[in-house]
């Protein structure tokens, strides 16, 4: 049986090429991120009290 599999084969199409992708160019100089400062929160107020109604 395993025979007349392989010489049936599959009905399966094969996988097509679709080339390389292009990622970085040869050659090409690879530079460091921009490095921004960080942004720290300010100090807040702390918050009034409300008088309780009685």
């Amino acid at each position: 049986m395993g025979s007349i599999l392989a010489l049936i084969g599959t009905p399966a199409v094969p996988p097509k090429p679709r080339g390389n992708s292009q990622g970085w160019i040869p050659g090409k100089r690879r530079s460091r991120k921009n490095r921004y400062p960080t942004v720290n929160k300010t100090a807040t107020e702390p918050r009034k009290e409300q008088q309780k109604s009685a």
